[in-house]
């Protein structure tokens, strides 16, 4: 784990891709967008079937990283309304047993249309002073935490391009990266993410590398 400091409080990426907030012993993941390649299979566009596997894989060795009793899902949990009738037997199980082993909150988000099979859903919840919703809201005062962007840097070094899932971070504001796996991904610099953190005086991409923090400056207001 990597840790940094948001809003007063200590956390940490981990994995990269997830946030632990150690006080609360919770781990916060966005954009699982559960059964989204059964959700393009009725469409004709054939996909691997197993991205749910692997994202509730990946929530599953997050939450061993961490010790995490809570899970806050942020948003796009699953592609779509009808996504969780789909998850086959196997991922089913792979999400009950983490549903009973945490306290598990599904936030909900703009494809969040459906019933969730377990757990409890909120449109969005205060916790310790700090908001987490799937979208950030633009000029919230309250330290907030969301998803939604997918954010990515995109950087270019020794004449080739480099694209990371990236954090990003303003003084009050933390946009997550997106956690699933079949997900795509927006410019963390994109004018509508630097817009949806106003009001903001500076926001900078976070990511770990080899276990270090890395504070990747992407806007700053101008003086």
């Amino acid at each position: 784990m990597v840790p940094f400091s948001f809003a007063g409080e200590e956390m940490a990426l981990a994995g990269g891709l997830a946030v632990y907030w150690p006080r609360e012993r919770a781990l916060l993941v966005a954009d699982l967008h559960l059964e989204k390649a059964s959700f393009f299979a009725r469409f004709g566009q054939m996909l691997p079937p197993y991205d749910s596997r692997e994202t509730l894989a990946r929530v599953a060795d997050a939450v061993r990283q961490t010790g995490a009793r809570r899970v806050f899902c942020l948003g796009d949990n699953f592609h779509d309304r009808a996504g969780a009738e789909r998850l086959e037997p196997h991922a089913a199980g792979m999400l009950d047993a983490l549903t009973r082993a945490t306290d598990w909150v599904w936030v909900s988000g703009n494809h969040d249309q459906g019933a969730v099979p377990a757990g409890t859903a909120v449109d969005e919840i205060e916790v310790s002073g700090v908001m987490l919703r799937h979208e950030a809201l633009k000029g919230e005062t309250r330290p907030e935490l969301s998803g939604h962007f997918h954010p990515k840097l995109k950087v270019k070094a020794r004449g080739r391009a480099i694209v990371r899932p990236c954090a990003v971070a303003s003084e009050r504001k933390l946009i997550l990266p997106a956690f699933g796996a079949l997900t795509g991904g927006m410019d963390a610099a994109d004018p509508a993410i630097i817009a949806a953190l106003q009001p903001v005086r500076a926001a900078d991409a976070l990511l770990g590398v080899q276990g270090r923090l890395v504070q990747y400056p992407i806007w700053r207001a101008a003086s």
